[in-house]
Parts: C-alpha cells; sequence; structure tokens
C-alpha cells in the first residue's frame, strides 16, 4: 500500500470552486456509492485516498469509506503500528463532533506518528499526527506479510498536524 500511496505523493486538491480531476476520478475508480457521492475535492478526501490505494493494492475497502473512522474495521488490530499499518486518527470538527483522520504509518518519533495521507494540508504528503490522537491501528490482510513491516524511529521534526484539511 506504501508503494502505492507514493505514487500519488503531492496530489493536491485544486483551490476554491474548481476540483482537481485525479481526485474526482479516484471516486469513479472505487466506484459504488462513492462516485455516487463524491464530487468535489472540497469534501474531506484521506478516506478517498486510502480507498483507492488499497483498491491499487487488491485490498479489501471498508464500507462507506469516505468515513475516516470506518476505516477502523479495516484488516486486523493491531497494538503496535508498524511500515504500512493504516492508522486512525480521532478529532473534532468545529460543531464538536467526532470525526475522523486515516493515513498509513511510516514512521514515529517520541509523540507523534509520521502519515503519509491525503488531504493533508490539502495534499497527499507525509505529517506528523500526535500519538494521543490515534483511535486504532490496523494491519492489512497479507497472504505472507512482507519482512519490512516494522516499527520506525524518525527525529521529532516537522510541523504537527492538528487540523485535516
Amino acid at each position: 500500500m506504501i508503494q502505492n500511496a507514493l505514487a500519488l505523493y503531492d496530489t493536491i486538491e485544486s483551490p476554491g470552486t474548481k476540483n482537481n480531476p485525479v481526485i474526482i476520478d479516484w471516486a469513479k475508480q472505487v466506484g459504488g456509492s462513492v462516485a455516487n457521492v463524491y464530487k468535489a475535492d472540497e469534501i474531506a478526501w484521506c478516506g478517498l485516498f486510502i480507498a483507492v490505494v488499497a483498491q491499487k493494492s487488491a485490498k479489501e475497502i471498508v464500507k462507506d469509506p469516505l468515513w475516516a473512522l470506518n476505516w477502523g474495521t479495516f484488516g486486523k488490530h493491531v497494538e503496535t503500528p508498524m511500515l504500512g499499518d493504516v492508522l486512525v486518527f480521532t478529532r473534532k470538527t468545529a460543531d464538536g463532533k467526532k470525526a475522523g483522520h486515516v493515513g498509513l504509518y511510516v514512521g514515529e518519533d517520541d509523540t507523534c506518528y509520521h502519515v503519509l495521507g491525503g488531504n493533508q494540508i490539502n495534499k497527499v504528503c507525509i505529517i506528523r499526527k500526535e500519538k494521543a490522537r490515534l483511535y486504532t491501528s490496523r494491519r492489512p490482510s497479507y497472504k505472507v506479510q512482507p519482512k519490512n513491516v516494522r516499527r520506525i524511529f524518525l527525529t521529532n521534526s516537522g510541523e504537527i498536524s492538528n487540523v485535516e484539511q
């Protein structure tokens, strides 16, 4: 999944009312209800990004993948996240409701996970997310788990993102 996600690195949301056709096409690729409801890249697209990456990686997509918290049912739960695991985070919306964010583990430092995801500062990038916000970590189902699935320790550098947009 990491390789397929990196192939989409730096895909950026279009400003204003314009839409990036690449992001809109992801909804068509995923199909079903996603294609019917996802019409603008101003709609949160972290779940869409993970859905298209999972699809390209021959992994099962969760029900209603646009809702980040639904990725909490993906694969199998793991206590200790490692390279390539799906990380689901909680957040509060402006009106105080519980919402989420989803991305892929690429590393960690003392206080944060380094997350490869979509809709992170309006693009596909790697950003730091506080470990305290982690809702669950999920390992993709593998026929044979790759040997490089491991914890990766990085330096505490870079901005910590508390906002998904």
